[in-house]
């Protein structure tokens, strides 16, 4: 994490600070004031509700090395003692530091977005090149204006390689990212439909999607999904920039296509040439691993390296989860978060396993005018899949219900969750394969945690 004295530190952004803290040291960052480590930097921020400001004097009092201040907001209380650095805007001064901390670990950095798949692509990035390299990586969905910054000054000094999350909810966020980060190799995972009621299409999400090249490095490289028509206008826009396409169309640069298909996993080739095991369910991620192996080439690791590391990849939980139950039952938690690309797939992937299947679905929240319409298909996607039991919860859920429940042999509705636990446990069998996927506001996981 970062260790810098006030004096670095006032060298590296816009602030005012009294001289006789310029020795002062600080060594990490925190932006709660109940949460102060000896050293921290606190960060307060003007709410709309709180200003994090009259926290400065407690946070000081409790071992803070320094805090920002910012210079509009009228100090709170008038004794406060330790060192106060002057700042602008708070927000903006956090995200100037991160990137004079970035350009002082100078680690290759490795940014990531896409509407699914971000952090299961960011995970198997991470394990193809940790035992090679020393990389740091995003945790949890520190990925914002606020947590990429924070996740940057938690760079240990000697970070070869910072893999970084990009989300966003509207259009310039990941701009604003992707110049701060300046990354050497950018990813664009899949274009879906979340967010789809501040962007107001697939199309306006691609152009959302696609502003993570413009801090990209001169003759960076480039990763996308070459089986997304809208991202094809963006692509054809760059130039000083290499390259790589992946997906199953013929025309990629990096060509997957699924060898095996079993409980535990797939195997799966690329380019005709290479197999690779992968200890995750679901085809869709296939390509989230053919995007993690296209890195690792590019970093001159070895196919055996590749292969090896790739094998022992471990997701961030609830991202088809597998819990076995003793009874042979298999539940798989697919709760973290939902689009509707998201839940065919997860259809797809239940459909292509041995013994009865159940699917458990959620509402997926934030599709805006589109919403009814979307559920519907997902309810609609189910027809052939050898799906026997469907249970839904939510109000939109309930179009998933509608139109699904006659390809199903067993469909229910819910708007009560205890009651769904319930007779989805009346209706399970011992070797079932059971799916649960949702929105993250819909709070899945707690079906799971029920049937385990």
């Amino acid at each position: 994490m970062i260790e810098v004295t006030l004096e670095q530190v006032q060298d590296w952004i816009p602030c005012e600070i009294d001289n006789e803290y310029l020795d002062y040291t600080i060594r990490g960052i925190s932006i709660d004031s109940r949460v102060i480590h000896e050293k921290n930097l606190f960060i307060p921020f003007k709410g709309d509700n709180v200003d994090g400001h009259k926290f400065v004097s407690q946070a000081l009092k409790d071992g803070a090395g320094a805090a920002f201040y910012q210079k509009d907001i009228p100090l709170d209380d008038k004794s406060i003692s330790g060192p106060i650095i002057w700042v602008e805007d708070t927000l903006v001064a956090l995200q100037q530091l991160a990137k004079a901390y970035l350009d002082f670990v100078n680690p290759k950095v490795i940014a990531v977005t896409g509407s699914n798949g971000k952090t299961t692509t960011k995970d198997m990035i991470e394990s193809i090149l940790k035992p090679q390299y020393k990389v740091k990586k995003t945790q949890g969905n520190y990925n914002n204006e606020i947590g990429l910054p924070l996740t940057i000054l938690e760079l240990d000094i000697d970070t070869e390689i910072s893999i970084l999350e990009m989300g966003m909810s509207g259009f310039h966020e990941i701009e604003i990212l992707s110049k701060l980060a300046t990354p050497d190799i950018a990813v664009i995972t899949n274009i879906g439909e979340s967010h789809m009621q501040d962007l107001g299409s697939r199309e306006g999400i691609a152009q959302a999607k696609s502003e993570i090249v413009t801090g990209l490095e001169k003759n960076g490289l480039f990763i996308y999904d070459g089986d997304e028509p809208l991202l094809e206008p963006h692509v054809a826009q760059l130039e000083n920039i290499e390259l790589i396409s992946i997906g199953k169309k013929g025309s990629n640069t990096l060509v997957c296509h699924i060898d095996l298909v079993q409980d535990s996993g797939i195997t799966f080739e690329l380019n005709d040439t290479e197999y690779y095991d992968l200890p995750i369910l679901g085809e869709h991620n296939m390509k989230n691993a053919t995007i993690a192996i296209a890195i690792g080439k590019h970093l001159n690791l070895s196919y055996e390296q590749i292969f090896n590391n790739l094998k022992a990849v471990q997701l961030t939980g609830m991202r088809m989860e597998q819990h076995h139950l003793q009874d042979g039952t298999l539940i798989i938690n697919d709760a973290y978060n939902a689009s509707p690309t998201s839940m065919k797939a997860a259809i797809d992937t239940l459909s292509g396993m041995e013994g009865r299947k159940i699917i458990v679905l959620a509402d997926v929240l934030e599709l805006g005018s589109d919403s009814q319409s979307m559920h519907e298909a997902v309810g609609l996607y189910l027809e052939n899949k050898a799906i026997n039991g469907l249970f839904t919860f939510g109000s939109e859920a309930n179009y998933i219900y509608q139109s699904g429940q006659a390809f199903v042999n067993n469909a229910q509705h819910f708007t009560n969750k205890e009651e769904l636990i319930a007779e989805l446990k009346a209706f399970m069998k011992p070797k079932d394969k059971i799916l649960v996927k949702g929105s993250r506001g819909m709070k899945l996981e707690e079906v799971v945690e029920a049937l385990k």
